[in-house]
């Protein structure tokens, strides 16, 4: 594959700019037949990481990319350029690098995975999703139950959750679908008022062409997943689509086939179970009324 080959302005994050430029400094290599420690001993750098830069996951020095384009046998100006300046533009620091003091360092992948996502699907048992919480809400998931002891870290993790949700309203967002356990329209997390505000927020948030919620009432199974998980999905053919569960003390993530394939068929079974998404509003609108 050319440099410039898929590679479009809708990679919009360094996070998926560095997994692209990895994947075409991937596909060059193996084209010239060249190992990973062949191309490490040319840079003056190791066999891993040549691998942690096909992954994606250390930033570039634009020296070595060129290097190694020399290496792999691009001579073409432009087809060179269009990499080397996507390496560069993978070194610029994401908006939220800016809380990376308050922001745990095994979630950092995410933000930037999931700002350059075309598709969004996500599974929740307990709380309304990141995406779709209102302020209050988030504050109150965030403190623990205890909004009015927010000290300077929870506001500030308050505010990347509200800054990662501009990506729902930006022109061309993503598709967010979100199954919910029923649970989690029904638990009042905040109190009364901050509950109804979020319910009449999912309802709003539904309205929209590209955001869908389903529920999962609680006379279906419940069997599709024993936990709440995410999958990414991106335009860019050269990033894979990305599971993520979120637990008490880190993050892991998913990139095997055979683990992306469980995750995909949890997802259509989740869909099958849940309520359609008109019925699910409906379901939304009766909780709200109740409460």
């Amino acid at each position: 594959m050319a440099a410039g080959d898929g590679v479009g302005a809708e990679a919009t994050t360094p996070t998926a700019r560095r997994m692209i430029v990895g994947a075409q400094l991937r596909s060059l290599r193996e084209l010239a037949d060249i190992s990973r420690s062949e191309a490490g001993y040319h840079i003056r750098a190791s066999e891993s990481k040549i691998s942690r830069m096909e992954l994606g996951r250390v930033g570039f020095k634009e020296r070595d990319v060129a290097d190694l384009l020399t290496l792999y046998g691009v001579t073409d100006d432009g087809e060179r350029e269009v990499l080397l300046q996507m390496a560069r533009e993978a070194n610029e620091p994401g908006w939220w690098q800016k809380f990376n003091d308050y922001t745990p360092k095994w979630f950092e992948p995410f933000l930037g995975l999931e700002q350059a996502a075309s598709r969004i699907q996500t599974y929740e048992l307990q709380y309304v999703p990141g995406l779709l919480q209102t302020e209050a809400y988030a504050r109150a998931v965030i403190t623990h139950g205890l909004p009015e002891a927010a000290d300077p870290a929870a506001e500030a993790r308050i505010e990347v959750r509200m800054r990662r949700q501009r990506l729902l309203l930006r022109p061309n967002p993503p598709k967010l679908w979100a199954v919910l356990d029923e649970s989690v329209i029904r638990r009042p997390i905040g109190g009364r008022t901050v509950h109804r505000a979020q319910l009449q927020h999912l309802l709003d948030a539904t309205a929209l062409p590209h955001i869908t919620v389903q529920v999962v009432p609680y006379d279906r199974s419940g069997y599709a997943a024993e936990s709440p998980f995410t999958l990414l999905r991106f335009a860019q053919p050269e990033l894979p689509n990305i599971g993520y569960v979120d637990h008490i003390a880190g993050g892991i993530y998913l990139e095997r086939p055979d683990e992306i394939e469980l995750i995909g068929r949890s997802l259509d079974r989740l869909a099958v179970d849940a309520e359609t998404p008109e019925r699910s509003r409906r379901l939304i609108a009766s909780v709200l009324s109740e409460s």
